[in-house]
């Protein structure tokens, strides 16, 4: 079995699933099982952040999502774990694999052209089960709860069959859906915060008639009390240790540009607004950081930022937070993450979206540590701690 799994699993329990895995590999003669491959990469380190996972969107339509992961102990890069933890799942990991979150003991992975999401064992990476809802965005937890986004409908670029969306609610005690709450027009990212669930609405499907509104849900009736009016085809959602949310807009790509807004929750009210491009932020004490690739019609051509914001004060620190030169080798920046405990920052490269990306380890002061290659598309990073607490039952 595969050093990955190897170095995550006892002894017995590692015996037991490479039994299983030769056993399912033996019944696929079909569909062999694509073998992991390892690098190293980087110092090794050890602390209370054990590694992270990688989620590969894959190409739509070709069923290509796939799963890597980082070990800090040995400074090992493996890529496509999915196949050989799980050889008994006939077509892996599925079709674009949209989100990532780490929850309890448990990893959530949204799998948006597949229609699911998938279940796994957060340390094993071992299917747990998965939770059946078509075209599905990204994912939030609270309590014992986990809330996902859905288009409702297939995926088309035909407005007249754009649905309202909703989100679904999910036990994560039984893995059951025990509620769905309508929201906008195509919702993409959604965030807690003061007792409510806030959804972006991106009406993508409606181009150029796009969503602007964000959908405030009372978790407590699971209902929804009101939408804010923000800005055009709205996507990312984030709360920061303020109790602040911040929520980015796309604008239309033409005569609206995109932007970063601020929400208080307590008010619902729209605070400031930032001219700042968003496709991808996290954030980390004080610090917002956002990687953008915006285009610009009056160019007519793309514009990459690296961008961090306090969010205390709002003000723009650093318009690139790479500070080496190497963003000339990045050609589509599409992940930002960054370590809470070193502060290191990791910028993914979808490349042309269809061949192998990249992915980029920086140190905090912006200089490149290490790079290597990933699946196609690297959208999703989620840090795998050594404490796991069991998923929340009733």
């Amino acid at each position: 079995m595969i050093a990955f799994v190897h170095r995550l699993l006892s002894a017995s329990a590692f015996s037991l699933l490479s039994a299983t895995a030769v056993l399912f590999t033996s019944c696929r003669h079909d569909e062999p099982v694509i073998p992991v491959e390892e690098e190293q990469h980087g110092d090794t380190v050890r602390n209370e952040i054990t590694g992270f996972y990688l989620l590969n969107e894959g190409n739509m339509g070709s069923n290509k999502a796939t799963l890597d992961y980082y070990d800090y102990a040995t400074a090992t890069y493996s890529r496509n774990i999915y196949a050989e933890a799980n050889p008994d799942v006939p077509k892996e990991l599925g079709d674009v694999g949209n989100d990532l979150k780490i929850y309890g003991s448990r990893m959530y992975a949204v799998i948006n052209c597949s229609n699911k999401v998938e279940v796994l064992d957060a340390r094993t990476c071992r299917r747990i089960g998965q939770v059946d809802i078509p075209n599905c965005r990204y994912i939030t937890f609270d309590g014992q709860y986990a809330y996902v986004s859905s288009y409702a409908g297939p995926v088309s670029t035909d407005a007249s069959r754009a649905q309202i969306g909703y989100v679904a609610r999910i036990d994560t005690a039984d893995l059951q859906i025990n509620g769905t709450c309508l929201v906008g027009y195509q919702p993409d990212e959604l965030a807690v915060a003061n007792g409510k669930l806030y959804v972006a609405n991106s009406g993508g499907y409606m181009q150029p008639d796009y969503d602007s509104t964000v959908s405030v849900i009372d978790l407590a009736t699971f209902t929804e009390a009101k939408r804010i009016t923000v800005a055009k085809n709205l996507w990312r959602v984030r709360a920061d240790k303020y109790g602040k949310l911040w929520v980015s807009s796309r604008g239309d790509y033409y005569n609206t540009p995109a932007k970063l807004y601020c929400i208080d929750p307590h008010t619902d009210q729209v605070t400031d607004s930032l001219d700042v491009a968003v496709s991808a932020m996290d954030i980390v004490g004080d610090s917002l950081y956002a990687c953008a690739t915006a285009w610009d019609y009056i160019r007519y051509e793309d514009v990459v930022t690296y961008t961090i914001i306090n969010t205390r004060t709002h003000e723009t620190l650093n318009r690139n937070f790479i500070t080496d030169g190497t963003e000339t080798q990045i050609q589509k920046p599409y992940c930002v993450k960054v370590n809470p405990l070193t502060r290191d920052i990791y910028v993914s490269d979808a490349k042309n979206y269809v061949n192998p990306g990249m992915l980029h380890c920086y140190a905090p002061d912006g200089t490149l540590k290490w790079s290597v290659r990933t699946g196609d598309i690297p959208a999703q990073i989620a840090f795998l701690t050594q404490s796991r607490h069991h998923a929340i039952t009733r």
